[in-house]
């Protein structure tokens, strides 16, 4: 596990930071009286998980590699990261909807039926633990999987002149 230490660290900081934003959004309002931007907002947190992917694989190049890391290397790192992100993101989930916003479902629950969005029975086949949990399963491995193999482009160190 040394050898992912670089990863592992990673990932629980960008779990940390998913928590952060989840709590932002909460206490924002954007799991209640808000709900209706709610999904807008979530879309930015985009910006923050390309940050940290980046510092990621940055720190690996520096730390681990010495300046010197191969478009292979960084990619390998990457997706290493993302698998640890993947693994941790249903614990996000979980505290994200039984700590730090336990009404989330049945907010949106509400807000889709009293919009004529969905029937009430719909929505809470939808919005749910288990289905969140799939999401985030799927959705982090792709956007993870994208994220490393563009930025392990600019990542990639350049080749040292003989």
């Amino acid at each position: 596990m040394n050898k992912y230490k670089t990863e592992i660290k990673w990932s629980l900081i960008f779990s940390g930071m998913f928590l952060v934003w989840m709590s932002a959004e909460r206490l924002a309002g954007l799991h209640s009286s808000n709900i209706a931007n709610q999904q807008v907002v979530t879309t930015f947190i985009l910006v923050p998980a390309v940050v940290v992917y980046i510092l990621a694989l940055r720190s690996k190049r520096t730390n681990i590699y010495y300046d010197q890391i191969t478009y292979k290397q960084s990619f390998v790192s990457g997706l290493w990261l993302t698998i640890f992100i993947v693994i941790l993101s249903p614990v996000t989930q979980i505290i994200t909807t039984t700590v730090i916003s336990p009404d989330y479902f049945s907010n949106l629950t509400a807000y889709t039926v009293d919009n004529g969005i969905m029937t009430r029975e719909q929505a809470q086949a939808q919005f749910n633990v288990g289905n969140y949990i799939i999401q985030s399963v799927m959705g982090g491995f792709i956007t993870g999987i994208l994220f490393t193999t563009i930025i392990s482009f600019f990542i990639k160190s350049k080749p040292a002149k003989s």
